[in-house]
């Protein structure tokens, strides 16, 4: 493995040395592999389908007769889309790995990398016939082999592959499969010259088709829904809704985890007999996370509502009311969470998840399941149960509400979990203020912000949402990827190169290929598209399109029972056309878009609305058939205007010149240099404590010459040393630390952090500054790449802080010294 990192290292910053092919053809499905595969290959169907350029789906419009969900996995080959080396002159004939017959000629040692174009769960495999020497096969979500932690079967994604016949196949774990975007052939032992005569992917991939779809005159949102929906699918195993995490080990879907992912389904695939099997699968499948079992209440609401399956919905019951009634138990006494999100302000996932937020969140929680199902149980002629928890529900709110004042303690998830449960009429009075700041109503975590989304729909707050949108999930396509990731930060694109690895962090290293995080698909259907349900299964639906000021036109379908709706508006020609199945009846609600409608006529007949309100024109109670509205629109709907990124706190300057001859220049107030011997503090009267977490504390040279290391006193004399604080890389969930500086009072300071990669291992980091009360972030994200000869990140703020440090690449990551006071020159 380090020899593999060793020989690809700098692929891309040397990019003088760099060949790369690119495809000339689409990278479609192709043939068969000459060894045995253990499923059969995608062959009862055909590209059939929509055309859908938004999607990275190869399958797209591959179109299989009655898929269930009993229907085994099935493969297909998928070629590499560009190939390159750092090595090109150990290899001719690189090109000829994208097209139809490969021929390449190996005369010497060297890595080939390879981008399949688009992630898939799948395995990687050669031909070479005449092969002789030693060689490693290597697969990874970002274009450099994986890193990864303890756990999985296989804890490298590089390896030696199994030999049979004249393939060569890379067998990582029982299963075969991993998220493979890159791969990498690397020749480690060169005798004699070879040829590989072919390279691919087998892809797995479950019978599914799209009956959903998405269209806008914003083509990132257009990729968004496709991206989530090939999320979801890609992730799809024989029995139930996984994970292909790359360096990951929980390749299971737990109780709620599944809750996004089966709600995008619904409504990109309406694979209802799946969907009840993964309910089924995951109800006995705790993780004792508690807001989880509740999330899974609201995926069973989710099911019933799309499906309108009450035999599914029954056979689930007693499941449903032993979460809800638990949740009633436990309301109150501040039960262990676990976990919430990834978030900071959430606790950060596993560190610090009892926060007073998330108790509040989880209470409001508990109140927005109750409702949910209690109107779920009402339909099913569960009267008496129905009660119980509508009674458990109004009992809770009565109680939270006698409290006028008690939103206040709120932050922006509970707020918004507050507005998500209805607690109170007047949403404006919970909107919190961060929901209006572009760079905090992101959620670290996407999972987290599809409930931010739906109390920014529940406030009227389209435009904002739409923005979280296009930053948060818009973001993860800009840094090119195919699928949507389990954490993510807009900054990240500012950092990193496209398809480099990324940070990782309070998660583990991070998956590039996480299905919990495609909420945003059944959000973008519901509430820009504007369908939903209005009886179960969508016997009687609305249509109600939320166009905001940032698009003119959109359209789109939602599978049902009873076969698609179909709905287009177009505020440009005015034209709005909406399609209801047979057995189902629709309100239809036209978009006044801030805007007049001086005439409209229905199907070329003059219409009038049923009602009006100053948004829409509704007109009800609409059968089978296709409607078409054309209005005539008087004046413009205003432009959105976009705010900036602000940031609190101020990044002053990166220095790299310094060193380890930090007297006179930093620390006049005080400083803490940890791991050396014992550590070192002597802190300014404004600061009350310096607090580490996560890590632990190491002496990496105790006397040395090095300029890179640091004397330990302020006078500048005396031996150097270098100590330092080290996260536990390679433990899940440990690839990260944080400083805690705690003030006495609000002042404004400055405060440098020392970084330097001793043994030169080709360390890389990301460093975050947090509120040390909000947890809000406050400053821009600072990356470092290459801190070998000691660098300094220097910033400046007035109140508590907490900084983050995260891993990128190399064995961990370090922090060597804090120093308060103003740079001196």
């Amino acid at each position: 493995m380090f020899l593999l990192l060793k020989m690809t290292k700098g692929v891309v910053d040397m990019k003088e040395k760099i060949f790369s092919v690119l495809m000339q053809t689409s990278g479609a499905i192709f043939g068969e592999s000459p060894i045995e595969e253990p499923y059969s290959y995608v062959e009862k169907g055909s590209f059939s389908g929509e055309e859908q350029p938004a999607s990275p789906d190869p399958l797209v419009t591959y179109r299989w007769e009655k898929p269930i969900a009993d229907d085994a996995l099935e493969i297909f080959l998928r070629r590499p889309v560009s190939v390159w080396s750092s090595s090109p002159e150990s290899f001719s004939g690189l090109n000829t790995l994208t097209a139809e017959k490969a021929a390449v000629q190996v005369s010497g040692p060297g890595c080939i990398s390879m981008d399949f174009g688009v992630e898939f769960a799948g395995w990687l495999e050669i031909d070479a016939p005449d092969f002789s020497g030693d060689l490693t096969l290597g697969v990874s979500e970002y274009n450099q082999p994986a890193i990864v932690n303890r756990g999985p079967q296989s804890p490298s994604k590089t390896a030696v592959p199994v030999k049979y016949g004249d393939t060569y196949r890379l067998e990582l774990n029982s299963e075969l499969y991993e998220g493979v975007r890159f791969g990498f052939v690397t020749v480690t032992k060169f005798e004699r010259p070879f040829t590989i005569t072919a390279v691919r992917l087998v892809c797995q991939t479950k019978p599914v088709n799209y009956e959903g779809s998405f269209a806008s005159d914003n083509e990132l949102l257009n990729k968004i829904w496709y991206t989530a929906a090939y999320d979801v699918r890609a992730n799809l195993k024989e029995d139930y809704l996984a994970a292909i995490l790359v360096d990951r080990g929980d390749r299971h879907s737990w109780t709620g985890d599944a809750y996004l992912s089966q709600a995008a389904s619904l409504a990109a695939f309406g694979n209802y007999d799946f969907i009840l099997k993964n309910l089924r699968y995951t109800a006995v499948r705790s993780n004792g996370i508690e807001s989880y079992e509740l999330y899974w209440i609201l995926s069973l609401i989710d099911y019933y509502e799309y499906s309108g399956d009450a035999a599914g919905a029954e056979s689930l019951l007693s499941e449903a009311t032993a979460r809800l009634d638990h949740a009633y138990e436990i309301y109150g006494t501040h039960p262990s969470l676990s976990f919430f999100g990834w978030d900071e302000r959430l606790g950060a996932g596993f560190e610090n998840p009892d926060l007073e937020e998330n108790q509040h969140s989880y209470q409001l929680l508990a109140i927005q399941a109750w409702k949910g199902f209690s109107q779920v149980l009402e339909a099913l002629g569960h009267i008496d149960l129905a009660e119980r928890y509508r009674g458990y529900a109004a009992e809770k709110t009565a109680r939270l509400t006698a409290d006028p004042d008690f939103y206040k303690a709120y932050g922006l998830h509970a707020s918004a979990d507050a507005i998500n449960a209805g607690v109170l009429e007047n949403v404006e009075k919970l909107y919190h203020k961060d929901f209006s700041d572009r760079l905090n109503r992101l959620s670290y975590s996407p999972f987290n912000e599809y409930m931010l989304l739906q109390a920014m729909a529940k406030a009227g707050k389209y435009d904002e949402a739409l923005s979280a949108i296009l930053d948060l999930w818009g973001g993860q396509i800009r840094y090119g990827g195919t699928m949507f990731f389990e954490t993510f930060r807009p900054g990240w694109n500012e950092i990193i190169g496209k398809n480099d690895p990324v940070p990782n962090n309070q998660a583990g290293y991070t998956s590039l290929a996480h299905p919990w995080s495609a909420g945003v698909l059944p959000w973008l259907s519901e509430e820009i598209l504007g369908i939903r349900a209005d009886q179960a299964g969508f016997s009687s639906f609305t249509v109600k399109p939320h166009l905001t000021r940032q698009l003119k036109r959109v359209s789109g379908k939602i599978p049902t029972p009873y076969g698609k709706i179909e709905a287009a508006f177009d505020l440009v020609n005015g034209l709005h056309i909406v399609t209801v199945p047979e057995g189902t009846s629709a309100t239809i609600a036209i978009p006044k878009a801030e805007m007049e409608i001086a005439a409209i006529t229905l199907n070329d007949r003059s219409a009038a609305p049923d009602r009006e309100d100053p948004d829409y024109l509704y007109f009800t109670g609409f059968p089978a058939g296709t409607y078409h509205f054309k209005t005539e629109y008087t004046g413009t709907t205003p432009e959105y205007v976009e705010g900036a990124y602000q940031y609190p706190a101020g990044f002053l300057m990166r220095d790299t010149e310094t060193r380890g001859n930090w007297q006179g220049i930093y620390g006049s107030d005080g400083y803490v240099l940890p791991g050396y011997e014992e550590e070192r503090r002597v802190l300014p009267d404004y600061v009350s404590d310096v607090r580490f977490s996560k890590g632990h504390p190491v002496s990496l040279v105790t006397d040395s010459e090095d300029e890179r290391a640091i004397s330990l006193d302020a006078s500048g004399r005396g031996r150097r040393s270098l100590g330092a604080y080290q996260s536990e890389d390679d433990i899940a969930c440990c690839q990260t630390f944080t400083v805690d500086i705690d003030l006495r009072k609000e002042r404004e300071y400055t405060v440098a952090l020392y970084f330097a990669d001793w043994d030169r291992g080709g360390r890389e980091l990301m460093v975050e500054l947090f509120d040390g009360q909000t947890k809000n972030l406050i400053a821009p994200l600072q990356a470092l790449h290459d801190y070998r000869g000691g660098v300094y990140l220097v910033y400046c703020y007035d109140r508590s802080a907490r900084f983050r440090i995260n891993h990128i690449r190399g064995e961990n990551v370090s922090l060597s010294g804090i120093f308060f006071g103003e740079r001196k020159q």
